[in-house]
C-alpha cells in the first residue's frame, strides 16, 4: 500500500463516518481520547485537519506533546485507519475559512461547547505512519510517509 492509496482510503471512510478519535499526550504521560470532526484538504497532502478551542486541554497537551494519534473507521469496523504524527497548532485565517467550508456544517457540538464562537485553532496532523487494517480478511499494511 502507497502513501496515496491509504489517504485515499481514509477519504472514504471520513465519507462516510464524518469523525475520528484523536489521541494525546498530557503533562504526566497520560493518554486521552476524544471524538473529532477530521477533515482532509485538497492540495494539502499526508494531513488531517480539525478544529479546537484554545481553552481545550488538548491544546496544552500538545504544546507539551506535539504528537498524536488518529484512529477513524467505518461504523461496521471492517476498515480501520491509524495515522500518527506532528500535530501544529495554527490560527491562518484563510485555512480556518477553508477548514470551515469543509466541516462547518459537521460543528454542531463543538459550537455548543466552545462558548466564543470566533476563537478557536485548527489542528494540522502531518502524518508520519499510517496503518491500514481490515480486520475480517486479516489485512493489515503499514506505510511510512516521507
Amino acid at each position: 500500500m502507497t502513501q496515496l492509496e491509504i489517504m485515499c482510503k481514509l477519504e472514504e471512510i471520513l465519507e462516510e463516518v464524518k469523525a475520528g478519535i484523536l489521541v494525546t499526550i498530557d503533562a504526566n504521560g497520560r493518554p486521552h481520547m476524544r471524538w473529532m470532526t477530521p477533515s482532509c484538504i485538497k492540495d494539502r497532502p499526508n494531513t488531517i485537519f480539525t478544529v479546537t478551542s484554545p481553552q481545550f486541554p488538548k491544546v496544552e497537551d500538545l504544546n507539551i506533546h506535539p504528537y498524536g494519534e488518529w484512529m477513524i473507521q467505518t461504523r461496521s469496523l471492517n476498515q480501520i485507519v491509524n495515522l500518527r504524527g506532528k500535530v501544529n497548532l495554527l490560527n491562518q485565517p484563510s485555512l480556518k475559512s477553508e477548514l470551515l467550508e469543509n466541516i462547518g456544517d459537521r460543528l454542531t457540538m463543538f459550537w455548543k461547547v466552545n462558548e466564543n464562537k470566533m476563537d478557536f485553532l485548527v489542528l494540522e496532523t502531518v502524518i508520519e505512519e499510517g496503518i491500514y487494517f481490515e480486520p475480517m480478511k486479516g489485512i493489515k499494511e503499514k506505510v511510512f510517509f516521507a
